[in-house]
């Protein structure tokens, strides 16, 4: 179940029936799940767009060669691993942050080392 014994003793005391924890739990696990397939589906491109920190760049876009984005899901939680050509690096958490009439056109990951930070992509970076 998603919610530790604090938040399902917090949802009891509200008024919740164990069956009501459980059918929000297993839609909390859901709404990950499809999150983490849009994602997947966002990078599954040959370039995108990100407004990522890079100490020897000049320019607030940079712009990436996607190998590709690895995703799994444990509850609430998204993490994985996102290739690009020459480096990777893991991610924990992402959302949805614009959809367009062509589908995704931004989305934010939270990169581990050696990025440490929210990183916006976009399919075009006028997005960003």
């Amino acid at each position: 179940m998603h919610f530790d014994q604090r938040e399902q003793t917090a949802l009891r005391e509200a008024g919740l029936s164990t069956e009501d924890i459980e059918r929000v739990s297993d839609a909390v696990a859901t709404a990950a799940s499809e999150e983490a397939d849009r994602l997947q589906a966002f990078f599954d491109r040959d370039t995108v767009y990100s407004d990522m920190d890079r100490a020897h760049s000049s320019s607030d876009i940079q712009e990436h060669a996607v190998d590709f984005l690895d995703l799994y899901t444990h509850a609430d939680e998204i993490r994985g691993y996102l290739r690009f050509d020459s480096w990777g690096v893991w991610v924990a958490g992402g959302r949805t942050l614009r959809t367009g009439a062509e589908g995704l056109e931004l989305v934010e990951l939270t990169l581990g080392p050696t990025v440490h930070d929210r990183v916006r992509f976009a399919t075009d970076p006028e997005e960003l």
